[in-house]
């Protein structure tokens, strides 16, 4: 032991004066214990007091999500019932004012109600003979009507004809459904910024901007207002995924939340592939730019997948589906991410040229795999919505199906007075402002983790995180931009905006991260201070916003009104008495959904677009209204099976779109015919040889009454039966 050395001597002490320390603090009865003990008590006394606290603030923050929730669900009801007078009109008009697609969707919810069993009214649907004429359609294939099926299942078999209207229980469970979308937009907001407070001002604007966040109530069947409450628990479901730390548990049940959302928005919605591509291009752009984790996006493209798919198999194998732009987006993407595996390696410009490569290679093979799915599917059930977007985009088409979206209102650009109604409830500044920040953090995040490597980017993020984006917030901010751009671009998809707008501009004003942003910059920043600023700023706007509005939904509730449309009513009542319950009626889509509803006649074509062969058959049937020969009409319209055929004055003698717009300026040009009226026409266009059919039908020749006899008339509408006697040539 004398000749160790030196060094281990010392060792060696070090350790018997750590084992004597030991022995002394182990036998020492002293002061010390009973303090630790005590500070112990104290310590699992404040741990309790802290989670009473939690569950005292989760209870009250979810009872005030729900109460909004209601409130918004009455006050849309309300609306519905003050604007139609709907409790004291007739049948009749409670069915016509579910205008276009929305009676069709409909009439299904009553066709199986109507049926002696469920098992038939299923088979009527898998079977059905009656909406296209000559044609046996399976309802459940091309169409999502699997909740219709299911209200009048539950209505059916609970027996509640004594109890409720079935009516009323189909636009009772719609305007329930918005006490879901609420409560889904306030738990988003609520999990981004950490207080109630905010996902209180997330629902108080989702509700004081209906007429840009909703138009459930006056059209509730629209798959919209099914599909978009889905949609919102689906959102705040994947940003509860994204938050950082969570346990392996958490993660499957948000993942299970997400699948569920995922399934019941894609089989409520035929537009869900479309608007599920976008969500995955915001999934892939977070990912390229290193945002968020990449297994955890793989997690959603996988979700994403499987919840179409399902749907793809209870629709029977819907080709529409296994043809969607999605399914062959989300294969090329996990493919080329495995082939890729350099893709998050090395300094910032080979970063960026492996995620250029990245993208050009994904984009690239997904064009063609889709390619081919369609090749071998024979697939065109969707390229009226791609022609539609090449118009969109610029590109001058005459087809018709393109031009008959493109001059549509709701696909026109979003108008500025949007804008001025979003700002004037308080809304919009402080969305520009949360999302300039957001922007800017963002970019800076982003920055940071291209220019990183691997192995320093644990150290290099724990020593600059105050400034960075967590990966949910950056979810929300990604989703706001691309959806943005969407509803400026098209109206009509504004409310998948609109109501994520309330949940960013929410969590902004009482995020403590945004105030320590913008205090720090002004050299102002104490933890305190960002804290008290956050909740000062969101009550001031909450109590804003409700004293503001308050006044205007008191008033707008007091305001009666009452359905009148007698020449559409006129015209239900006279097909129901005077035609055979088999007889084909050929008109507008828009009012031949009506027909159906109201009279369970059979249709030639009807709104539901997505299928080639009907748009095809809808073109010929507006030959009503082109300049062609009453034997041509009549022709065409037989060989479809018609009988009766509606003419419309507000369709023939259309004043309301500008020129090259109305829907015979459409026939006119697709079938090479001059337009009508004052301006200029393509010089390849000709003057057709014959009048137009729906104004010359009108006199009574004998070139028309030979094939076309009058059987009704009113200020509206004109109705025709069809003679069986093939046309002179």
């Amino acid at each position: 032991m004398q000749n160790r050395p030196a060094k281990y001597a010392r060792t060696a002490n070090t350790m018997t004066t750590v084992r004597l320390r030991k022995r002394i603090n182990a036998a020492e009865p002293s002061p010390n214990n009973s303090q630790v003990q005590k500070g112990a008590r104290e310590g699992g006394k404040g741990t309790l007091g802290q989670a009473t606290w939690n569950i005292i603030r989760i209870f009250i923050g979810g009872m005030l999500a729900f109460c909004l929730g209601l409130l918004a669900a009455y006050y849309v009801a309300t609306l519905h019932e003050n604007d139609l007078w709907f409790s004291n009109i007739k049948d009749v008009e409670r069915e016509i004012s579910f205008r276009t697609e929305c009676g069709l969707y409909y009439s299904y919810y009553k066709q199986v109600l109507h049926t002696p069993s469920l098992a038939k009214g299923i088979m009527d649907l898998m079977y059905d003979n009656k909406t296209e004429s000559m044609r046996t359609i399976n309802i459940l294939e091309r169409m999502n009507v699997y909740q219709e099926l299911l209200l009048a299942a539950i209505y059916k078999i609970f027996n509640l004809w004594s109890v409720l209207d079935p009516v009323y229980f189909y636009i009772y469970t719609l305007f329930g459904l918005q006490t879901l979308y609420v409560v889904a937009l306030y738990i988003n907001s609520w999990l981004l910024s950490g207080t109630w407070l905010s996902g209180s001002l997330a629902a108080l604007w989702y509700i004081v901007n209906r007429i840009d966040t909703t138009r459930v109530e006056f059209t509730i069947p629209l798959r919209e207002n099914w599909a978009l409450p889905f949609f919102a628990v689906q959102i705040a479901s994947i940003s509860y995924f994204f938050r950082p730390n969570l346990t392996r548990v958490k993660e499957r049940l948000a993942l299970l939340l997400v699948f569920i959302s995922t399934f019941l928005f894609s089989l409520t919605w035929q537009f869900n592939q479309f608007v599920l591509l976008l969500q995955g291009f915001v999934l892939f752009t977070l990912d390229c730019l290193d945002l968020v984790p990449s297994y955890k996006v793989r997690n959603l493209y996988m979700i994403q997948a499987s919840g179409l798919l399902l749907v793809c198999l209870l629709q029977f194998i819907n080709t529409m589906i296994l043809g969607s732009l999605l399914l062959s987006f989300i294969m090329a993407a996990l493919i080329v991410q495995r082939l890729q595996k350099n893709l998050k390696s090395g300094g910032l410009l080979r970063r960026l040229w492996n995620i250029t490569i990245h993208v050009v290679t994904v984009l690239l093979l997904s064009a063609i795999i889709n390619k081919c799915v369609k090749e071998v599917l024979s697939l065109q059930s969707d390229e009226h919505i791609f022609k539609f977007i090449q118009a969109k985009l610029g590109f001058k088409t005459r087809d018709f199906d393109a031009n008959l979206y493109l001059c549509e209102e709701p696909f026109q650009m979003l108008p500025f007075d949007t804008f001025e109604r979003l700002a004037d409830s308080l809304l919009l500044y402080p969305f520009v402002f949360v999302l300039s920040i957001l922007i800017i953090a963002a970019f800076i995040t982003a920055f940071h983790k291209l220019s990183i490597s691997s192995g320093n980017k644990q150290k290099d993020w724990s020593e600059s995180r105050a400034c960075h984006v967590r990966a949910d917030i950056a979810y929300n901010l990604v989703h706001n931009v691309m959806f943005g751009c969407l509803a400026i671009s098209t109206m009509r998809m504004k409310y998948l905006w609109t109501s994520h707008m309330c949940v960013l501009a929410s969590f902004g004003v009482a995020s403590k991260d945004i105030w320590g942003f913008v205090l720090r910059l002004t050299r102002l920043y104490t933890p305190q201070r960002a804290n008290w600023i956050r909740y000062l700023v969101s009550i001031i706007l909450i109590i804003c916003v409700i004293f503001k509005f308050w006044p205007r939904i008191i008033q707008e509730l007091s305001e009666l009104r009452e359905f009148y449309d007698p020449d559409t009513v006129q015209l239900m009542s006279w097909i129901k008495s005077n035609t055979a319950r088999n007889a084909v009626f050929a008109g507008s889509m828009q009012l031949l959904a009506g027909v159906k509803l109201c009279t369970g006649r059979i249709l030639t074509n009807h709104p539901h677009y997505e299928d080639k062969t009907l748009r095809d058959r809808t073109k010929q049937v507006y030959q009503v209204y082109a300049k062609r020969s009453p034997e041509d009409v009549h022709s065409i319209l037989r060989s479809f099976g018609t009988d009766y055929v509606i003419l419309e004055d507000s369709i023939c003698y259309e004043r309301r779109h500008r020129r090259g717009c109305r829907l015979r300026d459409l026939l006119d040009i697709n079938n090479g015919h001059t337009m009508d009226g004052p301006g200029e026409n393509d010089p390849d266009l000709n003057p057709s040889p014959f009048p137009r059919f729906c104004e010359e039908i009108k006199k009574d020749s004998s070139a028309f009454t030979k094939y076309f006899t009058r059987v009704f008339k009113n200020r509206t509408f004109h109705v025709y039966r069809l003679s069986r006697k093939a046309p002179v040539k």
